[in-house]
């Protein structure tokens, strides 16, 4: 199928981004993404070494020609901090690209809307390609939108929680009101069916990083997870049929000799 996710002109043909994290070694991340199909990975700016090419990276296991790098902001609490964060990304050669967070309760990791308009604004005017990690609210998306983010970043459920799609009937409005730019599911996703049920209600990608990272086998589930991704990409292309309260018959009686 010649359906390639398009994010600021470039095109990634699987939907499926995956991160870095929580892994139990690089060797089995490396796997996994491999296993994913993912084209574009997340990285935590602050979480990795950028300065001492001595030790060992998680960077030295991404094969950079293949996989693209998706810089995060993960861990900053203030738009202030995020904003020098994704420039710390820049100038050491990661990307222009972010994927912006700014968290504002510690407990649900819940984001702070309002630093992170503020921050997609001033990334933007700095060249920055921003995809910005936010909730499920639609009036948050339009002023993301409007300040000039390259995607919006809706979650399904709390980063981490593996509770799956939380509120379906806010991802069918964001899907049928924000159409200027991709809408991809990030966070809660927990296993293969939320990944699914993400890209049937219209989602252009998941992001996703736990789930298959704490799997007890997270080669096995990454390869689940991208063909979750898939199947639930073309069963939104294909249209589901109405849903029903009384039977139809499979096979109709109409022609039928009695």
């Amino acid at each position: 199928m010649n359906d390639a996710l398009i994010v600021h002109g470039r095109a990634f043909h699987s939907r499926l981004i995956v991160g870095t994290g929580k892994y139990r070694s690089f060797q089995e991340m490396a796997r996994a993404h491999a296993a994913s199909g993912a084209e574009m990975v997340t990285v935590a700016v602050r979480r990795v070494n950028l300065t001492d090419k001595s030790k060992e990276s998680l960077l030295d296991y991404i094969d950079r020609s293949k996989i693209f790098i998706l810089p995060n902001t993960a861990g900053c609490y203030t738009a202030e901090e995020a904003v020098r964060t994704a420039r710390l990304g820049r100038e050491v050669g990661l990307s222009e690209w972010v994927k912006l967070e700014v968290i504002g309760d510690q407990q649900t990791l819940f984001p702070d809307t309002q630093a992170l308009i503020e921050a997609t604004r001033v990334l933007v005017k700095e060249g920055f390609v921003v995809l910005p990690y936010t909730n499920d609210d639609l009036i948050v998306a339009r002023r993301l939108v409007d300040a000039g983010a390259a995607a919006v970043m809706p979650l399904a459920a709390p980063i981490g929680s593996g509770l799956g799609i939380q509120n379906a009937a806010n991802l069918r409005i964001l899907r049928e009101r924000i159409t200027e730019v991709p809408l991809i599911v990030d966070a809660g996703v927990g296993t293969a069916s939320d990944a699914t049920i993400a890209m049937e209600l219209g989602a252009d990608g998941v992001l996703m990083n736990t789930a298959i990272a704490e799997a007890q086998d997270a080669v096995l589930m990454a390869e689940a997870m991208r063909d979750a991704v898939a199947a639930g990409r073309k069963a939104f292309l294909a249209g589901r049929i109405p849903k029903k309260l009384y039977a139809s018959a499979s096979s109709p009686l109409t022609g039928v000799v009695r």
